[in-house]
Order: C-alpha cells, then sequence, then structure tokens
C-alpha cells in the first residue's frame, strides 16, 4: 500500500530506472537492440541525479468519484497512457496536476498502485511510496455569485471554477520521503492580501468588477498554492507546486488573466521576503521560503512569457528571479507540431509544452530549480510522429516536462 507519512529510510539506491541504466548499458556492449523506452530513461540520466518532472494528465471527471471508479480495475486507458509517460521518463519526483483530490488521496494512489507501479509491454512499473494529494478551491462553492450573472451555486461560482470538490486539484508523487508534518498549503490566502493585487475593473463602468463584500472574501488560488519539503538522502528540497487559472473564460474585466497573474506573482513573493507578515499559510504560520532552502516551482501555470493571452510580467519576472534556474527545455515533437500548424517562430516553440488544437501551442508547464541545485539537462517529453509512444501523449493536450539536477555537497538541510 501507498503511505504519505514520512518514513526514515530512502528507497533511492534500488529504484526501477537505476537497475534499467545498468541493463542498458549492457545490452549496448552485447550488441543488442535497446528497448526505445529505456533509450529514452538513460538517454542523460546518471546515478546521483534527481529527476524532478510536472504532468498536467487532464484526469478528472463529470462528478465527484468518476475518476476513482475508471481507476479501480487498474484497465483504464488514460490512466495506462499516463503511466507510459511516467514509465519512460521515470522521474524520483512528480507533480501531477488536475487530478481528483479526495480522502486520503485514494484516487492519486490508485494511480501510483495500479498504473505506475504496474509494468506494461518493455516498460518497467515505477514506484512511488510517498504520495501527497493537495486539497483544492475547486468545486468549493463560495455562495457568491462571482461572475455576477445573476446566479449563484454554479461551476464559476465556486472558489476556483470547477463541477465538483477536488476536481483538477493535484499530487506529488515522490521516491523519497515527504515531510507532511511541515507542508504548507495558502488554500485560503485571501486575494486582496497579495501585495500588489490587480483587483479586476469593468472596462465599460471603470468600477472594481467585485463589490467590496466579494472582493473581501475572495481566495487567490484557484486551486492552492502548497510547499512541500521532500528528504533527499538528508537534503530537504521544497516542491512549490501550483495551478494558476487559465488567463481566459472571462470578459473585458480581465479577471481570470488578473488572478492567473497574481497566483503567479505568489511565488516572486514567497522567494523573496521570508519574513514576510502577509503570506499567511492556512495553518495561521506568516513567512516566505528561508533564503538558502532549495526548491523546484512546479505546475501548470497557464503563462507562456512570449505568446498567449495572460499579463506576462509575472510568469517574466519568475524565470528572471535570482534565486530561479530556468532549465527552457525542449523537444523535437513541439517543433514538428507548430511546423505542420504553419508557426513562424519554431525557435519559440521548442519550448512549448501544451498543444491547444487549432489555438496553437504553448509554454504552460515549468520545474524551475533554484540556484542552490546544479542544473544537468532538462526536457519536454513529446515524441514525432515517427518514435515511439506517440499514442500515450494523447492522454493530455499537455506533456511532461522533467529537469535533472545534482545536489551539491556544501548544500544543507532546510
Amino acid at each position: 500500500m501507498i503511505d504519505s507519512t514520512f518514513f526514515s529510510v530512502s528507497v533511492r539506491r534500488a529504484t526501477p530506472s537505476r537497475i534499467s541504466a545498468v541493463v542498458v548499458a549492457l545490452l549496448v556492449l552485447m550488441g543488442s537492440p535497446v528497448p526505445a523506452d529505456e533509450a529514452v530513461d538513460v538517454d542523460t540520466k546518471t546515478s546521483n541525479t534527481l529527476r524532478i518532472a510536472t504532468y498536467n494528465a487532464s484526469l478528472y471527471g463529470k462528478k465527484a468519484g468518476d475518476i476513482r471508479e475508471r481507476l479501480k480495475d487498474g484497465r483504464d486507458r488514460q490512466a495506462e497512457n499516463i503511466a507510459a509517460v511516467v514509465q519512460t521518463v521515470r522521474p524520483d519526483i512528480l507533480l501531477v496536476n488536475e487530478i481528483d483530490f479526495d480522502t486520503n488521496s485514494e484516487t492519486a494512489k490508485l494511480v501510483a498502485e495500479k498504473y505506475f507501479a504496474v509494468g506494461r509491454g518493455q516498460r518497467q512499473g515505477i514506484e512511488f511510496p510517498y504520495v501527497y494529494g493537495a486539497p483544492s478551491n475547486t468545486g468549493t462553492d463560495s455562495s457568491l455569485d462571482l461572475d455576477n450573472n445573476g446566479k449563484t451555486g454554479e461551476p464559476s461560482d465556486a472558489w476556483g471554477f470547477g463541477v465538483y470538490p477536488g476536481q483538477y486539484s493535484m499530487a506529488v508523487f515522490s521516491r523519497f520521503p515527504i515531510a507532511v508534518e511541515q507542508i504548507r498549503t495558502f488554500q485560503t490566502f485571501l486575494w486582496k492580501d497579495l501585495p500588489g493585487a490587480i483587483r479586476p475593473v469593468d472596462p465599460d463602468s471603470n468600477q472594481p468588477y467585485y463589490d467590496d463584500a466579494t472582493w473581501n472574501q475572495l481566495r487567490l488560488s484557484s486551486k492552492n498554492h502548497i510547499d512541500v519539503p521532500i528528504n533527499v538522502d538528508g537534503t530537504t528540497i521544497h516542491v512549490l507546486a501550483s495551478h494558476p487559472t487559465p488567463p481566459v473564460f472571462d470578459g473585458p474585466e480581465d479577471r481570470n488573466g488578473c488572478r492567473n497573474h497574481d497566483e503567479i506573482m505568489f511565488w516572486n513573493l514567497y522567494l523573496s521576503d521570508a519574513d514576510s507578515k502577509v503570506l499567511v499559510d492556512d495553518a495561521g504560520n506568516a513567512g516566505g521560503l528561508a533564503k538558502d532552502a532549495s526548491f523546484v516551482i512546479m505546475g501548470d501555470l497557464n503563462a507562456d512569457p512570449h505568446a498567449g493571452d495572460g499579463r506576462r510580467d509575472a510568469i517574466g519576472g519568475l524565470l528572471s528571479h535570482g534565486r530561479v534556474q530556468d532549465p527552457q527545455p525542449h523537444s523535437e515533437g513541439a517543433v514538428e507540431e507548430a511546423r505542420q500548424k504553419g508557426s513562424s517562430d519554431l525557435e519559440k516553440a521548442k519550448n512549448d509544452t501544451a498543444s491547444f488544437g487549432r489555438n496553437g501551442n504553448l509554454r504552460a508547464d515549468y520545474v524551475l530549480p533554484s540556484r542552490t541545485l546544479m542544473l544537468k539537462d532538462s526536457g519536454v517529453f513529446w515524441p514525432k510522429r515517427d518514435q515511439d509512444n506517440r499514442d500515450a501523449i494523447a492522454a493530455s493536450d499537455h506533456r511532461l516536462v522533467w529537469i535533472d539536477v545534482t545536489i551539491p555537497r556544501d548544500v544543507d538541510s532546510k
């Protein structure tokens, strides 16, 4: 069974990804063909490398319990495709966006046990003994008319858009112990309390879109902002994860664009002010991240620094933050698809992480390591049409993004 509690024993040394690297090396020496999946796995990864990934899996249903019911027999086609991607890339720490949150993270644990851990074909299963499912504002009714249509109780009136509570949530899967008691969440943090918060304005009346009573209750996170400390062989790495609302599906007031911007700005502040009095988590504790802490900012941020409908200064500021490295991961598959769609900017296209059909492709998903970690490699799992596992990416309109890092010996445990 998967357990999300803190265990003191690391399972790092005996993982399939490390073993498969040796197997592949022997196959090469013997002149035997290398399975395509494993060739991707060990292309750059070495035994002392930590691979961290994010994946918007689009794993949600029409009502509460749909996904859990679909997954329980271990034969759901979408989940099998998601697992195929994960088993090919073989991350040590994985954030999955758009997965249902429920009691005891049951849905996330089903994915871990019945899909990730089960090998199919030439792919080996990958076990994540530690799973944390994050509570979410999605589908949680606000009792307010947030879209100003004269009605309440609709999906758009939830604290975060959703048909049912927990829809579009997120979960962290890890091969290393999660310090559960040290997790910080900011689910109820108020939008108005963010320094410099952009309050949406109706351009026709030049009045705030939300009246004072509503504005004073609005939560910033459309899902949640979470700080999940993970103990990697004695060093703590903070997974800073979120999934801001798309900056579309609104009106001229740009309420979703404003919120997307400020959800990203939260991380800018979190990294910049360790002693902040305004960043108060759900447990009542104030402050940002310690100045010398190691971290990765992860998730589908729904913001491209060069394209799309979002307000780009927030994502631009995060990518250029003094504590952050931008790996600029790329793929040949993204370039191929952009060319087929008639894009004139193939240089930009190589960093795209999501395919939105006729609306084009965007860079929306990020794994941004702190400068305390040594960046070795990065990529986007987006195979070209003639490559293996091309069918697996049909599971989602987003692609898995990964980085490889090592931990310098002089990085302290925090």
